[in-house]
């Protein structure tokens, strides 16, 4: 046989799934997690969104692994377990242990400037609003890996907002998926800083960032980096930023408009390769290879003997990196939270118009995906749908339902 032919027949790689148990026997009541796919099912029948995956594990296994709807409102295919979603920014907690992979191997300090990987940052400037009018003024301080990981650099997203220095943003090359990361990288230092790093917290461009370094530290394409460092380990064989062909009918899609506020929605071919790697939502996934990576953040970075992060680096990671001083504009951080390194972290029992548990973190995605590691209840969860619209209202009622289900 050639080696051609060899590779013709080699198995497909396969996510190995996480063991599975009954739910009383981890703690959870099957009756309300029951309820809890009933409260989905009403939604999907409402025609709020075409179908949700919804997984709990807890102490180590599978409690409840429900997939509900339609995978795609155009075709008649259930959504499966194994439908491939766009997970966006839940690609931004893979990177960021990335960039501290590399952090554990000294290859930098939190608090270098960035400036050292990406000399175009040195010069960058602030954007201070006046009568209408954009002043640039010198950083303060430089830009630091640390910034970058709890979004306090001053750099932004063009779609949280409409001050000048984000319709500068909103006019720039950014949003295409055909410039390099390095092209990216240039392009974000060119523009204006929305305040001085440290100062804000400001959902951004960060990560993106965040996987450039990653490239010029590790001399590899932000891809190869994280599927030989990462994906491969935890054998989540089909989390990339694209998919193949072979797959288009495993792919979930959202309504052509949003049932709630109408809006059109457009989401990227999740079959076409992109020459943007994006490491703040470029990547592609499915409820399985995403489990396994809660599943080694919950265990304190290992999963199946095979060690990914530190266990107290993964401790700093989800750790309050804010405190008191720094102001957190929008909605994503709710009360009660705070920001660590790549997680929103909960702070407080209270506050929050949610249940949970002090110490576990969390991320989501702009299309609707969602998860959250507790370590306290030993739990985590994870949320798959393409629903953009309702993606804060089913992160809140998903949290509700799981803990009503914690005996």
């Amino acid at each position: 046989m050639t080696l051609q032919t060899a590779a013709k027949h080699a198995p497909v790689p396969q996510t190995p799934p996480l063991p599975q148990a009954k739910p009383e026997s981890l703690g959870l009541s099957s009756v309300r997690l029951q309820r809890m796919s009933d409260a989905f099912k009403r939604d999907i029948d409402k025609g709020t969104i075409p179908g949700v995956t919804v997984m709990v594990a807890r102490r180590g296994q599978i409690g409840w692994f429900d997939a509900l709807g339609k995978q795609s409102p155009a075709a008649s295919a259930p959504m499966a377990q194994n439908s491939i979603f766009r997970i966006f920014s839940m690609t931004k907690p893979i990177v960021s242990i990335g960039i501290m992979m590399l952090l554990e191997e000294g290859h930098f300090l939190l608090n270098d400037a960035i400036s050292k990987f990406i000399p175009e940052f040195a010069d960058q400037k602030v954007g201070v609003e006046n009568n209408g009018k954009l002043d640039l003024v010198p950083l303060a301080r430089p830009i630091t890996i640390q910034d970058l990981l709890r979004h306090t650099s001053g750099i932004t997203y063009d779609h949280t907002g409409n001050s000048l220095v984000q319709q500068l943003y909103q006019q720039s090359r950014l949003r295409s998926r055909k410039i390099s990361n390095a092209e990216h990288a240039t392009l974000v230092a060119g523009l204006p800083l929305l305040c001085q790093p440290g100062a804000e917290w400001n959902y951004s461009r960060s990560t993106d960032i965040l996987g450039r370094i990653i490239e010029v530290v590790s001399g590899k394409s932000l891809s190869a980096f994280l599927t030989e460092r990462i994906l491969a380990p935890l054998q989540m064989a089909e989390t990339a930023f694209h998919t193949g062909a072979e797959n288009a009918d495993r792919l979930a899609e959202p309504f052509a408009a949003d049932p709630w506020s109408g809006d059109k929605v457009q989401l990227f071919n999740m079959l076409e390769k992109p020459v943007m790697e994006s490491g703040g939502g470029g990547l592609v996934s499915t409820t399985m290879d995403y489990a396994r990576f809660c599943q080694m953040l919950l265990n304190g970075g290992v999963l199946d003997g095979v060690r990914i992060i530190g266990r107290k680096t993964l401790q700093l990671m989800a750790s309050d990196h804010l405190g008191p001083n720094v102001r957190v504009q929008g909605t994503l951080v709710p009360p009660g939270h705070s920001f660590g390194l790549g997680f929103a972290v909960r702070t407080q029992e209270g506050m929050a118009p949610f249940a949970g548990s002090l110490g576990q973190f969390f991320w989501s995605g702009m299309a609707g995906t969602f998860f959250w590691i507790d370590p306290k209840e030993d739990l985590f969860a994870v949320f798959m749908s393409q629903g953009p619209g309702q993606r804060e209202y089913f992160r809140t009622l998903l949290r509700s339902l799981v803990y009503a289900a914690v005996e």
